[in-house]
């Protein structure tokens, strides 16, 4: 039997990543729940313990639960789901970089779909980045994983859909 050694490096990085997103986010509610916002590194880092009951920057929490349950954990489900289907039986022509981005992209949405069905549709966030009043909301590492993610897909784009060469022109002498 062959090893699929990109399988497996897929798998290895999805489950690595999910496990880093768990410990940061059970790390900082053991450290940071209670004690208000502590900032690093000249305040361009901040950590502050908030639960997140909607989307990017608290978008739709205010909905009713079954929207809430429908649009936070039946949607992104499915689509965590059919992108891991997609990769697993893709992963063979998918190129490296889109390879890491749909990898980042699924763990992230892997990992806070987790904390909205164990923790009654919250997800923890704590990280928060910025100079001056140019910051962040206030995410996790899950959210940053979505972001790279897409933005990788952005810079490398071409790589999704590469352009077809154009043929030669047929230099038979007659």
């Amino acid at each position: 039997m062959k090893i699929n050694y990109r399988l497996l490096l897929f798998i290895t990085l999805f489950v690595a990543l999910i496990g880093c997103d768990r410990v940061t986010k059970e790390m900082a509610k053991d450290h940071l729940i209670g004690k208000g916002t502590l900032t690093y590194f000249f305040d361009t880092v901040r950590l502050v313990y908030v639960e997140n009951t909607g989307a990017f920057l608290g978008l739709g929490s205010e909905l009713p639960k079954i929207a809430g349950y429908l649009l936070f954990i039946l949607l992104p489900m499915i689509f965590v789901v059919l992108l891991a289907l997609y990769l697993i039986l893709k992963n063979k022509v998918i190129k490296k970089i889109p390879m890491l981005s749909y990898t980042l992209i699924l763990s992230g949405g892997t990992g806070n779909l987790i904390d909205r069905i164990l923790f009654d549709m919250h997800v923890t966030d704590f990280l928060n980045f910025g100079i001056g009043g140019l910051r962040t909301g206030i995410l996790n590492l899950a959210d940053f994983y979505v972001t790279v993610g897409i933005v990788l897909l952005l810079l490398f784009s071409k790589q999704l859909n590469p352009e077809k060469p154009e043929p030669e022109p047929n230099e038979n002498p007659a």
